[in-house]
């Protein structure tokens, strides 16, 4: 699967492109502004992007009023189309969000309902409708909101017409887009019967098609399997990064990766492929949230070289700042042109090594060092074996350990040296040590 070689890049469309925050209405050409980072991605090493919600909503893309018809602020289908056309050319996967799960309040069905109430012919179309009851918007019926937003209708994903609908709109994105995979929204929430269907159709609509879910919490394996979705989101080790650091216990860490892909038998997920990611749109932007910003490079470098597919948020690449508290426009920012320091030029350094790298790609798990402030873990496939050390100190750090080898090289800067027995990690750096035989 091509999805598990690929570096993500994660654009939220609506605030990327400088979009009103209410559907105002008024057509803007604003998605073409994509094509003008195709540079900049290239540059960075994305070989995918993973867009947040395209289509017309209400407000901010998970409340959506048409699955076939770009958004008005964002522009046209065929401005969408030039853009995944460009995208491809450069070799760069389209991943588009797939919001499932619910509707806005202006979806044509769920207007209708307003409008006809009993003799619509939508009414099956939403989880729950009760006309004896109401809303926080006063609609003279109660309706099910997801997690208990009324501005979010939830669907009833055990109706044929709406599954064919949602169906026949994917197969509308692959025409005319020809995206490459989707990321489910609250894929938690989800019928399990419905993504079942939805592997299967993707599977036949096209090859190597990529189903990727939001999972906070729980065992992911519910939702990820042969049968389901390929990919996770993987919020656990999310978590384990950003405090790991903060409170200088890379145990945290540690524990989260050998229970889930540790060599052990009874391991949650060896061998699958979540997704890495250090921040995105729904959480406080990464430079805000480490308290050492000498730790920034090395949080990147610690996620780069885990189990997983790595994802990186727009702007979080040279470092931008934003918290949770702050609201959303403020972790959806708009950027006018793409920024490059030096955080952005260790960030590629990192995506060539993993696009090259068998081992950073399907390779097992196994943690050789550990202290609070250090670790040392490998990485090993059948053919490459590489080594992860990271060192969050403030001192230089020296790792004893038996390597099984002579000789090895630094593959984010070409250092070569003998490493058996042990090697120096200087303060605040991370090195892959690719062992040579």
């Amino acid at each position: 699967m091509w999805a598990y070689e690929s570096v993500f890049y994660q654009i939220y469309p609506l605030g990327f492109c400088g979009a009103p925050l209410e559907n105002d209405g008024r057509l803007e050409h604003r998605i073409l502004k994509v094509s003008e980072w195709i540079p900049h991605l290239k540059r960075l090493g994305a070989t995918a992007v993973y867009f947040g919600p395209v289509f017309e909503s209400d407000a901010h893309g998970y409340d959506t009023r048409d699955y076939r018809k770009l958004d008005v602020r964002l522009g046209t289908n065929e401005d969408f189309a030039r853009v995944c056309d460009e995208l491809h050319s450069q070799g760069i996967k389209v991943i588009l969000d797939g919001v499932f799960n619910h509707v806005g309040r202006g979806f044509a069905p769920f207007v209708d309902v307003l409008q006809s109430r009993e003799s619509s012919k939508y009414v099956n179309w939403f989880h729950r409708i009760e006309f004896g009851g109401n809303s926080n918007y006063n609609d003279g019926l109660w309706y099910e909101g997801w997690e208990g937003n009324y501005n979010l209708v939830k669907l009833n994903l055990r109706n044929e017409e709406v599954i064919q609908y949602l169906f026949e709109s994917i197969r509308s994105w692959v025409e005319e887009f020809d995206i490459d995979g989707l990321r489910l929204d609250v894929a938690y929430s989800l019928d399990e019967d419905f993504v079942r269907r939805l592997r299967c159709f993707t599977e036949e609509l096209k090859q190597d098609f990529f189903l990727l879910g939001e999972m906070l919490h729980g065992d992911y394996n519910r939702m990820m399997n042969d049968g389901m979705l390929h990919a996770a989101t993987n919020y656990e080790c999310y978590k384990g990064l950003y405090s790991s650091f903060n409170s200088m216990n890379l145990f945290e860490i540690n524990h989260s990766l050998i229970r889930q892909f540790g060599p052990d038998n009874w391991t949650l997920y060896k061998g699958k492929h979540l997704l890495s990611f250090v921040d995105n749109h729904d959480v406080t932007r990464v430079a805000s949230i480490l308290d050492n910003e000498a730790h920034l490079p090395l949080i990147y470098g610690l996620m780069f070289g885990m189990p997983g597919i790595p994802c990186i948020y727009y702007g979080s690449e040279w470092g931008t700042k934003a918290r949770k508290e702050e609201g959303d426009p403020a972790l959806r920012s708009c950027f006018e042109v793409p920024e490059w320091n030096g955080l952005t030029d260790f960030i590629s350094r990192l995506s060539k090594v993993k696009s090259q790298s068998e081992a950073l790609n399907y390779g097992n798990f196994r943690s050789i060092v550990l202290t609070n402030r250090q670790c040392v873990f490998e990485r090993a496939s059948e053919h490459e074996s590489i080594l992860v050390a990271v060192n969050a100190d403030s001192q230089d750090y020296m790792a004893y350990l038996d390597t099984g080898c002579e000789n090895a090289v630094n593959l984010l800067d070409g250092e070569k040296k003998r490493i058996a027995g042990g090697f120096l990690i200087p303060a605040y750096s991370v090195q892959y040590w690719k062992k040579e035989y």
